[in-house]
């Protein structure tokens, strides 16, 4: 079976969309497209006409490199937006069988007993503990017998305006949204490696504008943070240390951004404001307002690491991904400042057909979102069309009326730990009988989803 998957990361400072096949589970690239970010300021959208022009640039590019037309995108979704909630569940299993419909089951029921604010919507319900009975810590509970199924889950949300404003630039450029994936997820996915995921690893993707941060365990994500801090802000630093413009600052951070490398060499740059003269710099200013900031950087994820509680879970150390990650020396500093945890700088994973462009490290959460749409996930996971994604399946809810009548049970038997609400219990004598079977059928169905 074949089919094209399309993914655009929406980045701060560029839009990257990227057009892959899938054929018999074999993923190849066929076309990319690079456009410069404009209406996008920290991860947020602050103009979505600018934002849907840039967007559509870089997806008419794509397009045109892979001679396909595509009208759904799966794009990601900056840290800026999100909170994370834990949350619980648990169902009997009538059958002692735990099938595909009573994992289903129990990570919905997570979902429903989560606390998610009223002005934010999930995006991911990542299970990172499965119980079958008294047996904690069960890698895939799929085939098991027992009597009781439970699971932990992190749940990741985005705040419904800033979510509708991202739609919005999307569906503008011509494409509708097939799913949403946080950018440090699709990095991960892009970088990682299985020992890595086994052992515990937090990935950081160092962008232009942001550094997005997430820690894996137990082949799930446990904890993600956002830094509204990137390589954009060397280049500030720079422009406003030595009194030239930014262009020029970029350059010089381009071409001589080195933590290594402390010169006295001198070079000209142009001063603002002023086209008639220039100013003699040493390397050596450069060298230090670079250190300065990416030390700064560094301390702060250093920071956010130690406050997420997992710093001891994170036995494969750090995996540094993104644009920023460029600079020469960047890996020792951050060994230094890790405290001598293991560090790494990683490039999207090698994919067939890969352009010689995409093995940047900025190109990872672009290259993860076309792997995610291949299959390549959490072993489960509810995404953010409320299905249960299962390895390369994904998996609609059931109208089985068995399933159902599980479900309503289980809700019955949680109720002693959260009682619903009366409006939310469900009357089936409420549904006229001039109705249809099946309009019946899809009435109720949708009433008992609305529950979780």
């Amino acid at each position: 079976m074949s089919k094209t998957i399309l993914g655009i990361d929406i980045g701060s400072t560029k839009i990257c969309a990227i057009i892959a096949q899938q054929n018999s589970g074999s993923l190849k690239i066929a076309g990319s497209g690079i456009s410069k970010s404009k209406g996008i300021k920290k991860g947020i959208i602050t103009n979505i006409e600018l934002a849907s022009n840039s967007i559509k640039e870089a997806l008419s590019e794509a397009k045109k490199v892979a001679g396909t037309n595509i009208d759904k995108v799966i794009i990601s979704i900056s840290g800026a937006y999100t909170k994370s909630v834990e949350s619980y569940g648990v169902v009997n299993i009538p059958d002692k069988e735990i099938g595909i419909k009573e994992i289903n089951r129990v990570m919905m029921m997570a979902d429903h007993n989560a606390n998610i604010p009223a002005d934010y919507e999930r995006i991911h319900v990542l299970p990172y503990n499965f119980k079958v009975d008294n047996q904690e810590f069960i890698d895939d509970p799929l085939g098991m017998t027992g009597n009781r199924l439970e699971v932990h889950v992190h749940i990741i949300t985005a705040q419904k305006t800033s979510l509708n404003n991202l739609k919005k630039a999307v569906e503008l450029a011509g494409v509708a949204i097939d799913n949403i994936v946080l950018n440090s997820y699709a990095s991960s996915i892009s970088v990682l490696n299985e020992d890595e995921k086994e052992l515990g690893v937090c990935v950081i993707d160092m962008g232009g504008a942001t550094c997005n941060l997430c820690i894996n365990t137990s082949n799930s994500i446990r904890y993600n943070d956002f830094l509204a801090v990137g390589s954009n802000n060397i280049t500030n630093d720079l422009s406003m240390a030595l009194h030239t413009p930014l262009s020029a600052a970029e350059e010089v951070k381009i071409k001589y951004g080195s933590l290594k490398k402390v010169s006295n060499e001198l070079i000209e740059l142009p001063i603002i404001g002023d086209d008639a003269n220039t100013n003699e710099i040493s390397l050596e200013i450069v060298s230090n307002v670079i250190y300065a900031r990416v030390e700064e950087t560094l301390m702060i994820l250093a920071k956010s690491i130690d406050e997420s509680k997992f710093k001891e879970q994170i036995g494969a150390g750090i995996v540094l991904t993104g644009g920023f990650t460029k600079i020469e020396g960047l890996r020792e500093l951050a060994i230094a400042i890790f405290d001598n945890m293991p560090v790494r700088i990683a490039k999207p994973k090698k994919t067939e057909g890969m352009f010689e462009t995409l093995k940047d490290p900025m190109f990872s959460t672009g290259v993860g979102l076309v792997l995610y749409g291949g299959g390549y996930f959490t072993p489960y996971e509810i995404d953010s069309n409320k299905k249960l994604r299962y390895k390369n399946e994904i998996i609609e809810p059931t109208n089985n009326i068995q399933n159902i009548q599980h479900i309503t049970e289980d809700l019955q038997k949680a109720k002693n730990e959260k009682k619903p609400e009366k409006d939310d219990i469900v009357d089936i004598k409420k549904i006229k009988k001039s109705d249809g079977i099946q309009e019946k059928m899809s009435k109720f169905w949708n009433t008992i989803t609305q529950l979780f």
